[in-house]
C-alpha cells in the first residue's frame, strides 16, 4: 500500500529542492534559518545540509507574500508566531497597509512633479534663495530628539501641546508655526529639533511645564527660500541652500527653520507652502 498523503508531507526534501518548490533562494532559506524565522527539519551533522518537511511549504508561502509586499522580517515572524494574539496580527497588517498607502502617495506626488516638469510648468530647480537679516523672536516650544522617521511624529505631537497652552493661556500668537533643527536629521543620524510657536511680547502669563520652554530664540542673517508641496519632500530646498551658501563663501550656522505659512488641514499637500531659513556666517 503506498504511503498516506500525511506521510509524504512528512518527507523530507533538500534545500534545493524546497526552494524550487517554494521560489525562495537558498540564500534566502539560509539566512530565515540563521534568524529562526524557518528553520529546516533536519540538517545532516556531518555535511550541514539542510532538509525541510513539505507542511513547512505553507510556512515559506506566507513569508514569500510578505516579503514581496515589503513587510520587515521582524514583523513577519510576530505575525507568524504561534504565540501571537490576532488581534496583534491585524494590527501589524493594518500598520503595514498604512505604510504601503502612505508610498503609494509619495509616488504619485513624484509622477506629478514629473509630468509638471515635462509640461514645463515647473523648474527643474523650483527655488530662488534670498537673504535677510530676522530678528529675535519670543517663542513657546518643546525639543525633541528623534531619526527622520519620526520627524512627523515629533512635530505633529508637539505642535498639538503648544497650541493647546497658548490657546488656553493670555499669550497671544505672533507668527507662523516653527521648527528649528538644532542638528542635521537624515537617513545615517537622527538629531534635536525644536517645535515653536512665537508669542507676542509683552505676552500674558502663561505656565508651560514638561518639556515645554519659553525662550528667546536668536535673530540674525539667513539664506531662506520657499518650498511648495509636501513636506516629506523639503530636501531640495535644504540642497540648494547648502549649495548657495558654500558658493558665496558663508558658513552654515544652526538652527535652520522651518515656517509653515499655511495650515496644512485647509489646502491640498501639493500646496503647503513652508519657508525655509538657514542660518549662515
Amino acid at each position: 500500500m503506498g504511503d498516506s498523503i500525511l506521510d509524504v508531507m512528512e518527507q523530507l526534501v533538500p534545500i534545493g529542492r524546497f526552494s524550487r518548490m517554494t521560489r525562495l533562494s537558498i540564500k534566502a532559506l539560509r539566512h530565515y534559518d540563521r534568524i529562526g524565522l524557518l528553520q529546516p527539519a533536519e540538517v545532516d551533522p556531518s555535511s550541514g545540509y539542510r532538509y525541510y518537511r513539505l507542511t513547512q511549504t505553507r510556512t515559506a508561502e506566507a513569508i514569500r507574500l510578505l516579503r514581496g509586499v515589503d513587510m520587515s522580517l521582524d514583523d513577519i515572524a510576530t505575525v507568524l508566531a504561534d504565540d501571537t494574539a490576532p488581534d496583534v496580527v491585524d494590527k501589524l497588517l493594518d500598520r503595514h497597509r498604512e505604510r504601503l498607502a502612505e508610498s503609494v502617495r509619495v509616488q504619485q506626488r513624484r509622477l506629478t512633479t514629473v509630468q509638471r516638469l515635462i509640461t514645463g510648468k515647473e523648474p527643474l530647480v523650483p527655488y530662488d534663495v534670498t537673504t535677510k537679516t530676522i530678528d529675535p523672536i519670543t517663542v513657546v516650544s518643546i525639543r525633541r530628539h528623534t531619526d527622520k522617521a519620526g520627524i512627523s511624529t515629533a512635530i505633529g505631537e508637539s505642535m498639538h501641546a503648544l497650541y493647546a497652552t497658548v490657546m488656553g493661556s493670555a499669550a497671544e500668537l505672533a507668527g507662523a508655526p516653527t521648527v528649528l533643527y538644532h542638528d542635521v536629521i537624515d537617513e545615517e543620524q537622527s538629531g534635536d529639533l525644536e517645535v515653536a510657536l512665537p508669542i507676542a511680547e509683552p505676552a500674558g502669563p502663561i505656565a508651560v511645564d514638561g518639556d515645554m520652554v519659553r525662550r528667546t530664540v536668536d535673530g540674525g542673517m539667513v539664506a531662506t527660500t520657499h518650498h511648495h508641496g509636501a513636506y516629506d519632500e523639503i530636501d531640495g530646498a535644504y540642497h540648494v541652500l547648502a549649495g548657495w551658501i558654500a558658493e558665496h563663501g558663508h558658513t552654515p550656522g544652526f538652527p535652520a527653520r522651518e515656517l509653515y505659512l499655511n495650515d496644512p488641514s485647509e489646502v491640498p499637500e501639493g500646496e503647503q507652502l513652508t519657508e525655509v531659513q538657514w542660518p549662515f556666517g
